[in-house]
């Protein structure tokens, strides 16, 4: 069963969204994810800098 986050905070660097939200344990979490077709990357942190960092490193490795 999917998690459904109410995630607040949203930036874009790119293709990619930046947005925080509260995880199932109460903890405070950072998501980026790339919105770009066939990509498929996203991953949680535990500081906005850390998504930050991996928004604007990301790259597509679908061209």
């Amino acid at each position: 069963m999917p998690l459904n986050r109410r995630f607040r905070r949203m930036t874009r660097v790119g293709p990619v969204q930046v947005g925080t939200a509260y995880d199932n344990r109460g903890r405070e979490k950072h998501t980026a994810a790339c919105t770009a077709p066939r990509c498929g990357f996203s991953a949680d942190y535990d500081s906005r800098a850390a998504a930050e960092l991996a928004a604007r490193t990301h790259r597509c490795p679908v061209r």
